[in-house]
């Protein structure tokens, strides 16, 4: 792994069978993620974007080449160790929320705090600091069928965050928000990006998104190819 990379990958592919045929979805793909970058990932839909999100973070297996994560090849370690690997380098956020429907927006913060083994008083602390830094400190014992969608999401993007991750992957985070919920929660991400030194790298088909971000890529015929970022005045 390259020094200094959050992320890389590396001659990355992916194909499926459909009956006597194989499906090409990734291809040659590469890329690499310094510290703190925010890349945004764009692309028709069916293209592979959240394949290869998947791919990256360690969900699914490429069909050749390699993802290195935080310094580690993560087709190199066993499932218990990429889980605790993901676990401690890594974020997710997603277009649904996937909070758990019984557990308060704190305990659903707690989750990934208590999975590292650290003491229930100090999870709870710092998710509480946390949810009241996206703005939902009187909201923190509401369940999420109580809490609005952008609400919901700004607990999913505390939940990413909690344990300081070098890296959170967001696929299509602002995607089932309306549009002044989704300049919000844009705003946020950008903020707390910045503030924490966090990698962030987002699938999305928002284009204001996408030009808050450092770098822009679409992934066209199954690679990744730079985009340049529109010129304001």
């Amino acid at each position: 792994m390259s020094n200094q990379a959050v992320l890389e990958c590396r001659n990355l592919a992916k194909s499926y069978s459909e009956g006597p045929a194989q499906v090409q979805v990734l291809q040659d793909v590469e890329l690499l993620l310094k510290p703190g970058e925010r890349v945004a990932i764009i692309g028709s839909s069916g293209s592979g974007k959240t394949t290869l999100l998947n791919m990256l973070g360690g969900l699914d297996t490429p069909t050749t080449g390699s993802v290195w994560l935080a310094g580690e090849e993560l087709s190199a370690l066993s499932e218990k160790k990429r889980g605790l690997l993901r676990n401690r380098a890594l974020g997710f956020v997603y277009q649904f929320h996937h909070l758990l429907a019984e557990f308060s927006a704190l305990e659903n913060v707690c989750m990934p705090l208590l999975m590292s083994s650290l003491p229930v008083p100090e999870a709870r602390a710092r998710a509480e600091a946390l949810l009241t830094r996206v703005g939902l400190g009187p909201r923190i014992h509401h369940k999420p069928s109580e809490l609005s969608g952008g609400e919901r999401q700004r607990v999913a993007i505390a939940r990413a965050l909690v344990n300081q991750p070098a890296l959170v992957l967001l696929d299509e985070p602002t995607g089932n928000l309306d549009r002044t919920t989704a300049q919000t929660i844009q705003e946020l991400i950008l903020e707390l990006s910045i503030s924490l030194g966090t990698a962030f790298l987002v699938v999305t088909h928002d284009p204001a998104l996408a030009q808050q971000m450092d770098r822009i890529l679409t992934l066209e015929d199954g690679r990744l190819v730079p985009v340049a970022k529109e010129v304001t005045a």
